[in-house]
């Protein structure tokens, strides 16, 4: 085939290796222009090398090569523009939550103050719950849903709420990473329609903390609260209740979030 390029000399012009080359050749992701029938040697043609450039490119973003296959494959552009959109948002997403967990683990090593830890008596709470099994795979979806739906209802039967929402998180859902959660919104009169549900959380005595920002490192706030339970034997038996402040569904900007985290605890004088 005049014009054509041995598989050596595509693998140098594309800086993809021989052995890519005919793994993406067996994908039907990348298909020589000819193939000897006697032989089985490859040739590829001048004009493939862009495409082959492309395919590199999406292998250093971590595209799978399924998707990379539909985007070479695609017959439209609006096609083959929404395959790279969708993966370009995943690495994206992905960028941010590791800079997040950098942001987190340099100031973990630089080992700032934590918040405050007081102790406070909760009387019995009037709330309307959504309550489930959920593991922690499904645990923003499911939790956001239920909270939004709470809210939409409380506001549909014109009853305000009397006090941030909040979340009874079991020991289950901790210790196996799937257990029973129940989401709350403090309100007075609130009507069961559907899987929502009126009840009176019992009052109990808390340790609080309140955690500053995002989510990504809340488990320093959680760490600084057990140690003060243990080193102080005031732990009971109960679930964690976290309240929510602030949250995202109050404003986007992370940095301004509280989250109230509260441990069960003896009843405690002063």
């Amino acid at each position: 085939m005049a014009g054509s390029l041995t598989i050596g000399d595509f693998a140098r012009a594309t800086h993809l290796s021989v052995k890519m080359l005919r793994h993406y050749h067996e994908l039907g992701l990348l298909v020589p222009a000819e193939v000897d029938a006697s032989s089985g040697y490859r040739r590829y043609a001048p004009a493939q090398i862009p495409v082959a450039q492309v395919i590199r490119r999406f292998r250093e973003l971590d595209m799978p090569l399924d998707e990379i296959c539909a985007v070479v494959t695609a017959r439209d552009a609006s096609a083959r523009a929404a395959v790279i959109a969708g993966h370009l948002e995943r690495r994206e997403r992905e960028l941010e939550a590791t800079q997040a967990a950098v942001a987190s683990l340099r100031a973990l090593l630089a080992k700032p103050e934590v918040a405050a830890i007081v102790h406070r008596s909760e009387p019995p709470m009037k709330v309307a719950t959504i309550t489930g099994a959920v593991g922690r795979a499904d645990l923003a979806a499911w939790f956001w849903g239920a909270l939004g739906e709470l809210r939409a209802t409380l506001a549909a039967q014109r009853i305000e709420p009397t006090g941030p929402s909040g979340a009874v998180v079991s020991e289950a859902f901790f210790a196996e990473e799937h257990g029973e959660l129940t989401v709350f919104v403090p309100a007075e009169g609130a009507r069961p329609v559907g899987r929502i549900t009126a009840r009176v959380l019992p009052a109990v005595e808390l340790a609080v903390i309140v955690h500053p920002g995002s989510h990504v490192d809340i488990d320093r706030s959680y760490g600084a609260l057990a140690k003060h339970v243990a080193e102080n034997a005031i732990a009971v038996e109960g679930p964690i209740r976290e309240g929510y402040l602030v949250s995202r569904l109050d404003t986007p900007d992370a940095a301004r979030w509280r989250t109230e985290i509260a441990w069960p605890i003896f009843r405690t004088l002063g």
